[in-house]
């Protein structure tokens, strides 16, 4: 197998395929897809798409692929019962995460806003439509769609087996290596690790509480809010992995366990998947039959 990696997105991304020769084709498709995924949902591009619908007051009909990346967000919320909210992206802008991690003006003010909620946005087919003062974030979803289509395309494309790793969203398709994908779960360095063996055409996520942060002032914060504070979530686990069949699902399940603290085991209990906690205190709870 031949692998390779490049920064994109605040993150890593990591293309792995079973046929060496696909590879150089299958960077060039994975590369285009992000490039247009960024295009079409970046709130930190002036130029995207998301971004100039945001500027109307009105229905605007938009691309399909921002259609389709609007509605996996809506369907999170709706599955997770709000848990997972693209609309508390002013909130994010408010607490300082308007821009890059990495230029995060790290002196200045974080402030608490009130949001309308994801049930004020409207999407009918192509026709969206954004309450004034909403800021949609689809980070919590978009990034996973992406491996899930990345690795799609590649597998459709190159008749190879394809990993997709994008931070800790990770997607598979086609055939596996024979011994399976053999997969780190490990979010920060001294983090506690297991290497998890998973099958073809499975997909998994590790959401964090740890991964994405910055200081405001006198103040750590993270990326993952709670939309009923519009507050970073409490850290009660650092991180939660979930297995799946396709990356958002994952996502969307450990987004909405580390929202709901000591009620996300319940929760992933009567999804009953694959999962994986790590508490505050580094101590490791595994349910639905992991690994």
């Amino acid at each position: 197998m031949n692998a390779e990696e490049w920064p994109v997105w605040s993150t890593t991304a990591r293309l792995v395929v079973t046929e060496p020769s696909a590879l150089p084709t299958a960077r060039v498709l994975v590369e285009s897809m992000l490039a247009e995924i960024d295009l079409a949902c970046s709130r930190f591009r002036p130029d995207s798409e998301l971004v100039a619908v945001g500027r109307s007051s009105g229905p605007v009909r938009v691309s399909p692929l921002l259609a389709t990346l609007v509605e996996v967000a809506l369907r999170a919320a709706e599955d997770s019962g709000g848990d997972v909210d693209p609309t508390v992206g002013s909130a994010l802008c408010a607490l300082g995460y308007d821009r890059d991690l990495s230029t995060i003006d790290v002196d200045g003010t974080a402030i608490q806003v009130t949001i309308k909620g994801w049930r004020s946005v409207k999407l009918t087919g192509n026709t969206l439509t954004i309450p004034k003062g909403v800021v949609l974030d689809l980070g919590a979803t978009a990034k996973a769609f992406a491996a899930d289509c990345c690795a799609r395309l590649v597998a459709d494309a190159l008749d190879t087996g394809v990993l997709v790793s994008l931070g800790g969203d990770i997607a598979t398709a086609g055939p596996a290596p024979a011994r399976g994908w053999q997969v780190l779960v490990q979010d920060q360095p001294d983090d506690p690790s297991c290497v998890l063996k998973m099958p073809a055409g499975r997909a998994i996520a590790t959401s964090s509480t740890r991964s994405r942060q910055w200081r405001r002032g006198d103040r750590v914060l993270h990326h993952i809010l709670d939309p009923r504070t519009c507050l970073p979530a409490q850290r009660t686990w650092r991180s939660v992995t979930v297995v799946a069949d396709h990356c958002t699902d994952a996502n969307t399940l450990t987004t909405a366990a580390l929202v709901r603290g000591d009620d996300a085991v319940p929760m992933l209990r009567e999804r009953n998947v694959p999962a994986r906690l790590v508490a505050a205190d580094g101590s490791v709870r595994t349910l639905g039959g992991w690994p």
